[in-house]
């Protein structure tokens, strides 16, 4: 019984993780009330616009996601597919749907950390060592550093609290 407990407390505290927020601001306060016309602008001398960086999480946390859940997934190809070419969104509605479908694909895939058991830490059968756990973990880390970077960008662009 104390195995599933501790399996439990893991699954708590990933969930907490992934949510964000412990010791910075969360997924959802930095991409919050971004001003439209700053989506595609990238300050000089950096690499990414702040859509740009919104996407490639969105991208980055589905393609984990789907490698998880379907043995037959079939990931984008690195780093072409997972960075959006455009530095802007093509549709004034592209920004929150890409927000609300990261939020989805995160709330699924904290469904499957707390439907796991046992298997959390069991290697898919598909993939060459990778587990629910560290799976979650890259999730974790990922999403954390990019949303510093639109934090960061958001600063630049004089749009940060």
């Amino acid at each position: 019984m104390k195995a599933a407990s501790s399996t439990t407390h893991v699954v708590t505290e990933l969930e907490a993780a992934l949510k964000g927020g412990n010791a910075h601001a969360t997924y959802e306060d930095a991409v919050k009330n971004i001003p439209h016309a700053l989506l595609g602008s990238v300050p000089n001398g950096l690499p990414y616009s702040l859509w740009q960086l919104t996407e490639h999480i969105r991208i980055v946390q589905e393609d984990i996601l789907e490698f998880c859940r379907n043995p037959h997934y079939k990931s984008p190809n690195w780093p072409d597919d997972y960075w959006p070419k455009q530095k802007a969104p093509a549709h004034p509605g592209d920004f929150s749907k890409s927000v609300d479908k990261t939020l989805a694909d995160r709330k699924a895939f904290i469904h499957l950390l707390h439907t796991a058991g046992e298997e959390l830490y069991t290697p898919l059968a598909h993939g060459d060592g990778q587990s629910l756990f560290r799976e979650a973990l890259l999730i974790v880390d990922h999403t954390s550093y990019h949303t510093g970077e639109i934090i960061l960008l958001r600063r630049l662009l004089s749009d940060w609290k």
